[in-house]
């Protein structure tokens, strides 16, 4: 007998909390499994505080079982700058989580698919988000270890289901993982960092709140040499880059985010940030007044974030492989041999498998894959050949 499924579009209030409290449901006996803050999910789907959609859009969906009780969800979203960057006009799915059903999975699949044709979509790629790439991107297939701050984590089956609906492998997402200890790196590594750090011309600087302007102006002009010209990646400007910069200030902790200069020219910066899972994984996704006074205590009294999170690492082309990788992430290391520096491991934000310099730069500095994570794609038109991420 067929199982009975109806899709249900999220609209209302109730439905959108229950958007939430599924995927506490379905991974209740999961260790490993931490529920993002629910400001942080429900801020992509509103179009005040989400700029994708000025110019793009978004639905979510719950599917219902015959008994009344949600068995899956997900999300379909399209913005015009990233789907036309594409052969064809590609837009996303995401937030998807869902029962070991094949059939609710198809349905679900289904519904975003029909959307996203609506849309004048050709293609999707998912699990993604609708927003940048470093949060709720791709599908935990390796490495299923409790995850960074909005960073996804899902049941192995996963994989199962977006495969057998015709899914196939874009690009393999890659989370490096190091402790925080500069003698595990290469020697030719640290001979180089150490030449560096002789030449006065460099400067290794870690940032300052009271001077945020100065180093958003830096952060810019690295960003847009460094990675402004990847596909699918915007140039930053100055006021969305600030912006970031002062939502993510209660959370900064300016010890860990460094710039390197030659010459008073900004050429490389290293981001990083308390991995914030540590300490919110028993707020049940809530972030009201007590929990972000439990907070306070856990980061600026108890100080238990031991995990740095390096969110995003530019170098401008020109100074590539010359050490100043290496240079930052051996001040790092030794920083962490300071009195109340509690850092004891570092987990990157991932990398994709487009990106062999950068991989390689992780080998030599030491740092392993840890997890892995897929972004599939599939093609509405399934007889158009399939091609991968081109390799940068």
């Amino acid at each position: 007998m067929m199982n009975e499924f109806y899709i249900k579009e999220v609209a209302e209030k109730k439905e959108k909390q229950e958007f939430l409290d599924f995927s506490a449901r379905l991974y209740t006996n999961d260790k490993n499994w931490i529920r993002p803050l629910d400001e942080d999910v429900e801020k992509v789907f509103d179009p005040n505080k989400n700029k994708f959609f000025r110019t793009g859009n978004a639905r979510r969906w719950l599917l219902i079982n015959g008994s009344g009780e949600t068995v899956g969800k997900i999300a379909a979203f399209h913005e015009k700058n990233t789907a036309n960057s594409f052969e064809q006009p590609t837009g996303g799915i995401g937030f998807f989580d869902c029962i070991d059903n094949q059939q609710a999975a198809n349905i679900l699949f289904d519904t975003g698919k029909k959307w996203l044709q609506q849309e004048g979509m050709a293609a999707m790629d998912g699990p993604i988000n609708f927003g940048t790439r470093e949060h709720f991107w791709g599908c935990l297939v390796d490495g299923f270890f409790e995850p960074v701050y909005n960073m996804p984590y899902n049941y192995g089956y996963y994989a199962r289901l977006f495969e057998n609906y015709g899914f196939k492998n874009y690009f393999n997402q890659y989370t490096y993982h190091m402790p925080t200890d500069p003698s595990i790196l290469q020697p030719i590594v640290r001979e180089k960092a150490a030449r560096v750090s002789r030449n006065p011309a460099y400067k290794v600087v870690t940032y300052k709140r009271k001077e945020i302007e100065k180093f958003t102006g830096a952060f810019v002009t690295i960003f847009n040499e460094a990675w402004g010209k990847f596909p699918g990646i915007k140039p930053m400007k100055t006021k969305q880059a600030l912006a970031m910069f002062k939502t993510m200030n209660q959370i900064l902790d300016p010890r860990i985010i460094y710039f390197l200069y030659h010459r008073d020219r900004p050429i490389a910066f290293f981001i990083m940030i308390p991995d914030l899972y540590q300490m919110i994984r028993h707020f049940n996704g809530k972030l009201n007044i007590i929990n972000k006074l439990r907070m306070f205590g856990y980061y600026r009294i108890f100080r238990n974030a031991t995990r740095a999170l390096g969110l995003i690492f530019g170098v401008v082309p020109e100074f590539q492989g010359k050490g100043v990788e290496a240079t930052m992430i051996v001040q790092f290391g030794e920083d962490t041999k300071m009195p109340g520096f509690r850092y004891t491991d570092l987990e990157m934000n991932w990398i994709g498998d487009f990106n062999p310099k950068m991989m390689k730069l992780m080998g030599t500095i030491g740092a392993k894959i840890r997890k892995t994570h897929v972004t599939y794609r599939y093609l509405f038109n399934q007889k158009k050949p399939f091609k991968r991420a081109r390799v940068l």
